[in-house]
């Protein structure tokens, strides 16, 4: 018998056998619309679940309409994970009592991954973190450092911080009216304290002069690991060895590519506080012009409800103005024409309430006001934990050291705990309102009409009642990614087709979405473009049954049964 619900903790991160026993116990609670597959296995083994979600009572998620939603593909970045399975708790707990819930998981199907890469999130969770990438094989090369700086938690308090040591050459001075807080050492400028700031961690054959910060070996970014726009580790670093090479990425290239009735994703990342939209190779005059204002006017609507700016990935959210990034927006939205929305979740800046700040060029520059703003709000908002005040350490092989700053993990790269649960309420309804979005493919009508001699005239009608059209975009028309409307035809062996062929192919359909203005010069050309339908010739008995079918990749699939006479 079904259970009640669970009650899950939004303030704090869950381990991967606590997830899957609360993902686990939603499938116990609603067998009837929630059901957990394995998507497939991370490089340490363990299963990476994926959450299916819909009314099994009217019809196999297969047959529906999906959005994927996925979280926590990079390894810290936890709050990911925190609002898919929000998501999934506002849906199971919404069916029956709010409409738009209800309607979603009654017509279109939720595929929702909430953690992607288990391996690295544990290595985030574990009592002494780290704090890689993404996944925890050694990459490119499997040897250990065998000298340098290693960033890790040195002295075991749960933490990755900084180190600072008094050097007149350091490039880093206190702040004139708060010693707590490093501020960049002006052009020019000499006759101060200055401090040189290291990573945390441990060092390797120091010669007392010179040292380098090691990369991780464990260097993969399995967000650069997909097939589309993949490039060489020269070129995109952590790309891996070849396109899907790593186990967590494969699985879901290959979920996808076998569930055609995807027509839009979101992926879950931290941190910026920004909804990023395609392209992330192109700029917007390059991209097809009909699918650039379908993506901005959703953009918009997230925008409003979420309190979170959009803007274009290639314009507005490089790490390097002569580089782009290439992940899996190009997979999703440039190579399989679907939909496509990053989120980069929570925005300490903005919290601390500096409000003037470009997402990336803001860590190469900017004014120490906003350090100050941000100590402030640590002090006030966060029990003075987000930033830690520096203490005195003995460092096991640079001497005598402090160790201090930013708690990245746990205040920067993810918002504190009593802040975790309302960044993650921000989305549900923009979640829900792009699942409702999506085309949907229903029955107008299945007849057969006598011809004599029994002979029939057999007619098959389908409509698209979604917004969108049943390709979902023009890129998916371009590259021929999305089937258009398919008929079927199911004859006995005591029927005989006389015209037309069991399987036809159709049109794609368009949605509802109004493509001009009222006050528009010239109507729209197609009138019906939303509609179609199929027609046979049958020559078979009174009483005969025929089975008929209509599929549209994105816009799923419906069935009707004939009986003739």
């Amino acid at each position: 018998m079904p259970t009640s619900l669970p009650t899950p903790h939004f303030d704090r991160f869950y381990r991967h056998p606590e997830l899957t026993a609360l993902l686990q116990a939603y499938a116990d609670a609603r067998p009837d619309l929630v059901q957990l597959r394995e998507l497939g296995k991370s490089h340490e083994g363990r299963p990476i679940w994926v959450v299916v979600l819909t009314n099994t009572a009217t019809g196999a998620d297969e047959d529906k309409p999906a959005i994927w939603v996925d979280g926590n593909i990079h390894a810290a970045e936890l709050t990911a994970s925190t609002a898919c399975l929000y998501w999934l708790h506002q849906l199971v707990q919404g069916y029956g009592s709010d409409a738009a819930t209800t309607e979603l998981l009654n017509t279109r199907v939720v595929y929702l991954v909430p953690r992607l890469n288990p391996d690295g999130a544990e290595w985030a969770l574990a009592d002494k973190p780290r704090h890689i990438r993404s996944s925890t094989r050694p990459y490119p090369f499997d040897e250990p450092h065998v000298d340098g700086l290693t960033v890790e938690d040195v002295d075991g308090d749960g933490r990755v911080l900084l180190m600072r040591i008094p050097d007149p050459h350091g490039g880093w001075k206190p702040h004139p009216e708060e010693p707590r807080v490093l501020i960049p050492r002006q052009p020019g400028e000499f006759g101060g304290t200055y401090y040189r700031v290291l990573p945390e961690g441990t060092v390797q054959q120091f010669d007392g002069v010179t040292l380098k910060a090691n990369r991780d070996v464990e260097g993969l970014d399995l967000n650069r690991n997909f097939p589309s726009m993949w490039r060489q580790e020269f070129e995109q670093v952590g790309a891996g060895p070849y396109p899907t090479s790593e186990p967590e990425v494969r699985a879901m290239v290959d979920f996808i590519v076998k569930h055609p009735n995807i027509g839009a994703a979101v992926s879950f990342h931290t941190h910026s506080g920004v909804i990023l939209r395609p392209m992330g190779t192109q700029s917007d005059t390059d991209m097809t012009p009909e699918d650039l204002w379908l993506i901005k006017r959703l953009s918009d609507i997230g925008t409003e409800l979420t309190g979170y700016p959009s803007v274009s990935i290639f314009h507005d959210f490089k790490y390097h103005p002569k580089e782009v990034i290439t992940g899996t927006q190009d997979w999703v939205y440039e190579h399989l024409g679907a939909l496509f929305w990053t989120v980069e979740i929570w925005a300490p800046n903005k919290e601390a309430g500096i409000t003037d700040y470009d997402w990336i060029h803001w860590y190469r520059d900017h004014p120490p006001e906003d350090d100050l703003k941000l100590l402030k709000w640590s002090d006030e908002q966060c029990g003075g934990l987000a930033h830690v005040d520096w203490y005195p350490f003995e460092h096991p092989q640079l001497g005598k050291v402090e160790l201090g700053g930013w708690d990245r993990l746990n205040f920067w790269r993810n918002p504190p705990p009593h802040l975790r649960e309302r960044e993650a309420a921000r989305f549900p309804k923009w979640l829900t309102q792009i699942g409702l979005t999506l085309p949907k493919l229903e029955l107008l009508h299945a007849t057969a009409e006598p011809l004599g001699d029994e002979r029939w005239r057999v007619r098959l009608a389908v409509a698209n009642a979604g917004y969108l059209p049943s390709h979902i975009t023009k890129r998916a028309v371009e590259r021929k990614t999305s089937r258009p409307c398919v008929f079927e035809l199911d004859l006995p062996e005591t029927a005989t087709l006389e015209m037309g062929t069991r399987r036809l192919e159709g049109p794609h359909l368009d949605g509802h979405a109004a493509k001009q203005s009222l006050q528009a010069f010239l109507p729209s050309k197609e009138l019906t473009a939303d509609r179609a339908q199929a027609e046979w010739i049958v020559k078979a008995p009174v009483g005969t049954v025929l089975q008929l079918s209509a599929h549209a990749g994105r816009a799923g699939r419906v069935r009707a049964s004939v009986t003739l006479g």
